[in-house]
């Protein structure tokens, strides 16, 4: 599937890396429905890759079938938008998780579930989302941070299969460190191992590209130790966690929490 012409609803577009997945897309010539909480970051990107603006706070309970309504017909749905939600489980409060919960989870199922029904009758159409490594392997201090991305993983899977005789593609993104944008870059300056490298924005949203055009299930936006190491944290959690012990998981993790902001 090509985005030359189909309307793309990109949610956490007011973000760094929702901005640089908006002007990939509209170099593909993509129309783009831009969405997230800050409206004035929304209309400045409007201005480089045109289309339009729906200001939308994916916390609230009802904001996605708002704005699955407002958007109107949609051939691909990139769910970049996310919260980091980093500490410890007893420092966040209620409020704090169902706030994550539904960023990053529950607001992106429902606008895939609003959204089906037309693709169907098209008989095409693509869904995104916007995983992380924290996906497939976890870290101390972000368990609710891994729970909203491992499940996202699941739910992206599963409904890969459901949608694959409709015509209908699904694909998930796995970033690890993104260097010039989201929550990594949102933290600062978080020192990172040696052997452990970056990758940028543009790459992520190459991903996207990739995805879409060829249909491809799962990728791992990442250097190579961190795809080797998510691999190895799928297979023996428990050995993965002894290695993320003497690596220094826990500091990163307390540094990224402390720098974080809430960016979307």
């Amino acid at each position: 599937m090509k985005f030359d012409g189909n309307r793309v609803l990109l949610t956490g577009a007011s973000g760094g890396l929702g901005g640089a997945i908006a002007r990939e897309l509209s170099r593909h010539g993509a129309e783009m429905i831009l969405t997230g909480r800050k409206e004035s970051a929304l209309r400045l990107l409007a201005k480089e890759c045109g289309g339009e603006v729906i200001p939308a706070d994916l916390a609230e309970r009802d904001a996605a079938e708002r704005l699955a309504a407002a958007a109107g017909p949609i051939d691909v749905l990139v769910g970049n938008a996310g919260l980091p939600c980093s500490g410890l489980l007893t420092d966040l409060s209620v409020p704090e998780m169902d706030r994550a919960l539904n960023v990053n989870l529950r607001a992106h199922m429902i606008l895939a579930r609003q959204l089906i029904g037309p693709m169907r009758e098209r008989g095409r159409g693509h869904l995104v989302f916007m995983s992380s490594l924290s996906g497939k392997t976890a870290s101390p201090r972000a368990s609710v941070y891994n729970a909203t991305k491992f499940a996202l993983r699941g739910f992206g899977l599963a409904l890969r299969e459901e949608l694959r005789p409709a015509g209908i593609g699904v694909s998930t993104i796995f970033p690890g460190f993104v260097a010039d944008a989201g929550l990594f870059a949102d933290a600062g300056l978080v020192r990172l191992p040696r052997y452990v490298r970056t990758v940028t924005s543009a790459q992520v949203a190459a991903a996207v590209v990739r995805a879409v055009e060829k249909n491809v299930g799962e990728i791992d936006v990442a250097s190579s130790s961190l795809r080797w190491g998510a691999r190895f944290g799928a297979a023996a959690p428990m050995l993965s966690a002894k290695v993320q012990r003497w690596s220094g998981a826990d500091r990163i993790t307390a540094e990224i929490a402390a720098g974080q902001t809430d960016k979307r």
